[in-house]
């Protein structure tokens, strides 16, 4: 897969190292200068040194070649700029990262479905280990090849788990209605608007994905590729 990240710091530098390991190709956007010359030096994946929210910077990695654009700076409004940019420039998929909670709702009346606020992930971890020891960390439960994959149920989703025609290794582990929490099974009737976690094989990511994440693009010209590709020592 091809992912760019816009922001070098420190969730999109490891992230892209274990991507970079697995083989992905990466590109990392950020406006310091000093930092890009730094991460070259220790990083095989590509670097573009300017400003992510800016169009004809989004265009220079060819945003119909890439399958998932990471908004990931330390500015919430840089990042909903920059995730709007992307969507409008024809990028598969876009992730936003946002730290003020007051901005969740703007986000989804933008329609930037793939939001994300670390501090809120981070607390429900924290009350997670004060209420039950039974707590466990996600790391240790999806390992190998195992993915968890969402999507939104549409109104032809409206329908009986069972009749999902999933791939062979893919069950839907349980569901999301009106903001709760409910274990699906396979008689279960889903509603449209519902919230729905299915867990996966990896390489069936594709397949869902297409499924339910189609390409949202605009015919744009695509900019010549001047990203600068480290050297790795």
């Amino acid at each position: 897969m091809r992912t760019v990240f816009i922001g070098a710091g420190e969730v999109s530098v490891e992230t892209a190292r274990a991507l970079v390991k697995k083989g992905h190709e990466v590109i990392l956007i950020e406006t310091d200068k000093a930092k890009i010359d730094e991460l070259s030096d220790e990083m095989d994946c590509s670097f573009l040194h300017g400003d992510g929210s800016r169009p004809d910077i989004l265009r220079e990695v060819n945003p119909e070649q890439t399958d998932i654009l990471f908004c990931l700076t330390d500015s919430d409004q840089a990042n909903l700029i920059a995730s709007l940019v992307g969507r409008s420039l024809g990028f598969k998929r876009v992730v936003t990262s946002i730290r003020e909670e007051q901005f969740e709702t703007v986000c989804h009346e933008l329609g930037l479905k793939d939001t994300i606020i670390p501090s809120r992930t981070i607390s429900r971890y924290l009350q997670d280990m004060v209420e039950g020891s039974g707590h466990v960390e996600l790391s240790t439960v999806l390992k190998d090849e195992a993915r968890f994959f969402t999507f939104t149920a549409g109104e032809e989703d409206a329908l009986a788990v069972k009749e999902l025609k999933l791939p062979a290794d893919a069950r839907v582990v349980c569901y999301y209605r009106e903001g709760k929490f409910a274990h699906a099974e396979e008689e279960t009737t889903l509603r449209t608007g519902d919230e729905v976690v299915i867990l996966t094989h990896s390489k069936n990511l594709g397949q869902l994905e297409q499924r339910w994440q189609p390409k949202q693009r605009e015919e744009e010209p695509a900019g010549s590729a001047s990203v600068k590709k480290s050297n790795q020592k």
